[in-house]
């Protein structure tokens, strides 16, 4: 497949991720220590002070800070590249009869062997990245750099290109790679013309790239080799855990055990001041900046690493029961409404106006890399938001940099005018957000969905209601739609059997499993019908509001109640008495068969939209 050649993009994410990024860079700027790399003229030319951090997820999202555009040559970040072609072209037993893959502790251009095995000590440093180099097949010199070059524009995802000045200056000043070359020719380990294999090596160092494609190529070898844009295999799942076992041992030559003891990230450097860093299934990480240390490294490149890496909980060794978290479901409350049962006015409110408030399922760990991709949906999908719920129920582990993001979506959703709450029935959050708390104004802890549903509509119908229609309703009983429709007469004297009762909220009405005690017509306020779950919690079936009625079905066949009725606020309901309603079975069964008709189609509608409910939510909460 063939890559165009093509600008390079500067895409810089807004958001969370984003802001984390430039906070290290804002960090590491400041550290102007290090010197560039004089020893290649042309190196020594590079304006001392570039600074670009960038990181891509193994889906292809890429964030970046700073300088994420400029190019550079890539220099020794090429080696893993070389040797995985290497690899894909010779197989891994050949390449290891000429490259071992043992860390050297010495520095990266040592004119040495291995003292026992007279071979490279691993592909990372001078010694065995020229001999991977003489490994590559083609019918030419030509022919073979150019197989490296398209192998890297697999990696990178564009076409990448040779600085034909770089490599000029490296030819020319090259004698230490040059007596490496013939070093090994003496002892067999290459094969062929020394000085073919030392020039393609520095033709394969004088590939330019930027930061984000350094990024991309992270991420590549992140996603077991295939490129998370181009979705093209830059290389085989097998060899790319031997490349990144490489790296994570000799990727920072005599640094390594540093590196991996505080950063912890399978990574390569190069002395044109590049850092290229891989957490496996998660991210890839690139930073360029020409200032280098004792050891070759860039300064600001391993102090962005390590900052990263901390920040972000990224270290290969924390292990977990999964690297990614899923967005099980994401669904608005026009699609999924709360289990109250509202009025005709407010229905219609929320129809045109629901999709404002959506609620996002997550489940699995929640690591960074979860986290990043729940976040990035959000922030996606957030700009007509109202409100907003996220529910953990289903989440295991909950890493501090997720909860940390979360409580920066909060303030940045609360910024734009969309409050966002939590369910957290286990408190997984914990006490590492202090702003997860009821008072807070931008949004609440619930302990299941449905509340929080209900918080949202109850903030999109503050936003939305006509500013003429009351917020509550209180009906007189012969207003109540289970006595309107019928006659005058009949609801007059029908509305004399009942008696209105005022009930404090939090009162039991009807406790589960009594019998029955009437027919509860609602006038005012609401009745919550509530279960205990699964989870041993309450719950709520549905609430009730004026206009809707319980008791129907006790009062008719005789069972006792099977949920509790509870006042949600401060109630007032009619009840038909269980005496007066027999009375009304013997001295007007008509009147009884009308009012048990109108009973019947609200009790109906109730349950078809409580069932409904339910089987949307697949049984939850």
């Amino acid at each position: 497949m063939a890559l165009p050649e093509q600008k390079v993009p500067q895409a810089v994410d807004p958001g969370v991720v984003a802001r984390i990024l430039a906070d290290v860079y804002d960090l590491c700027r400041a550290d102007d220590s290090g010197e560039l790399a004089d020893y290649i003229p042309e190196l020594a030319a590079v304006q001392p002070d570039s600074f670009g951090l960038c990181l891509a997820t193994a889906d292809g999202r890429v964030y970046g800070a700073g300088e994420i555009a400029t190019t550079f040559t890539i220099q020794s970040i090429s080696k893993p590249f070389t040797y995985a072609l290497a690899l894909a072209d010779r197989g891994i037993e050949t390449v290891a009869e000429h490259i071992d893959v043992e860390p050297s502790g010495d520095a990266f251009n040592e004119i040495s062997l291995d003292p026992v095995t007279e071979r490279p000590r691993n592909p990372m440093i001078n010694a065995g990245a020229i001999t991977a180099a003489s490994l590559i097949i083609g019918r030419d010199p030509a022919d073979r750099f150019e197989r490296i070059r398209r192998c890297y524009s697999r990696f990178a995802g564009r076409a990448l290109t040779m600085n034909e000045a770089v490599f000029t200056s490296e030819a020319r000043t090259g004698f230490r790679n040059r007596a490496i070359g013939y070093m090994l020719r003496s002892f067999g380990i290459i094969e062929s013309d020394p000085d073919e294999a030392v020039e393609r090596y520095f033709r394969q160092c004088s590939i330019d790239v930027t930061c984000r494609d350094l990024a991309l190529m992270a991420a590549t070898l992140a996603n077991n080799g295939l490129n998370p844009l181009t979705r093209e295999r830059a290389l085989s799942a097998a060899l790319t855990e031997r490349v990144l076992s490489v790296m994570t041992t000799c990727g920072m030559y005599n640094a390594a055990g540093d590196w991996v003891t505080t950063v912890g990230l399978p990574a390569k450097s190069g002395v044109g001041g590049g850092i290229l860093a891989v957490l496996p299934g998660q991210v890839g990480i690139a930073v360029y900046s020409p200032r280098l240390d004792p050891h070759g490294n860039s300064v600001r490149g391993v102090a962005a690493c390590r900052a990263l890496s901390q920040r972000l909980e990224l270290h290969f060794l924390h292990v977990t029961r999964s690297a990614r978290t899923a967005i099980r479901a994401a669904y608005s409350v026009a699609e999924v409404p709360s289990r109250l049962q509202r009025t005709t006015d407010e229905m219609a409110v929320l129809s045109a106006h629901g999709h404002r408030a959506r609620v996002y399922e997550l489940h699995g760990d929640l690591l960074f890399s979860g986290a990043e991709r729940a976040v990035r949906a959000i922030e996606e999908q957030s700009r007509e938001l109202e409100a907003l719920v996220v529910d953990l129920r289903r989440v295991g582990e909950v890493s501090a940099i997720a909860v940390r993001m979360i409580d920066a979506l909060q303030q940045e959703l609360a910024a734009a005018g969309c409050r966002v709450a939590i369910v957290d029935p286990d408190s997984k959050l914990g006490h590492l957000v202090s702003s997860l708390n009821p008072a807070d104004p931008r949004g609440l802890v619930f302990i299941d969905r449905d509340t929080a549903a209900e918080w949202c509509e109850n903030i999109v119908l503050e936003h939305h209601r006509p500013p003429d229609e009351p917020a509550c309703t209180a009906l007189p009983i012969e207003d109540h739609p289970a006595l309107a429709a019928l006659a005058p007469d009949d609801r007059a004297r029908l509305a004399k059997d009942f008696e209105v009762r005022t009930i404090a909220r939090g009162e039991v009405i009807a406790e589960r499993g009594s019998e029955r005690s009437g027919l509860y017509l609602i006038l005012e306020g609401r009745v919550r019908i509530i279960f205990e779950g699964a989870d041993a919690r309450t719950h709520r079936l549905v609430s009730l509001s004026a206009g809707r009625s319980f008791g129907e079905i006790p009062m008719l066949v005789g069972t006792p109640f099977v949920n509790e009725a509870r006042a949600e606020s401060a109630v007032r309901v009619a009840v038909l008495r269980p005496e007066r309603f027999d009375v009304l079975t013997r001295q007007a069964p008509e009147l009884k068969l009308a009012l048990l008709e109108r009973l019947a189609a609200g009790a109906y509608a109730q349950m078809d939209a409580a069932v409904r409910a339910i089987a949307v939510r697949g049984g939850d909460y």
